[in-house]
């Protein structure tokens, strides 16, 4: 899958690694925008995603596009 900026997606699904209440958010709606890119470790990226009132990033194997 290739996720770009500027790109509507969905929440698939997330990690233990955010809180409560970004999950409570999320069930609410899932869907945001890519904003940007995020070095998560030595070899992987996360993508940065916005929604209405809120941005944090995602691994691409919790995000899929709209």
């Amino acid at each position: 899958m290739v996720i770009e900026i500027g790109q509507k997606v969905k929440v698939r699904g997330v990690k233990e690694r955010v809180s409560a209440d970004i999950v409570s958010r999320l069930r609410q709606n899932p869907f945001g925008v890519v904003e940007g890119y995020k070095m998560v470790d030595g070899s992987s990226v996360g993508f940065v995603v916005r929604f209405d009132d809120l941005s944090t990033w995602f691994f691409e194997d919790e995000l899929e596009a709209v």
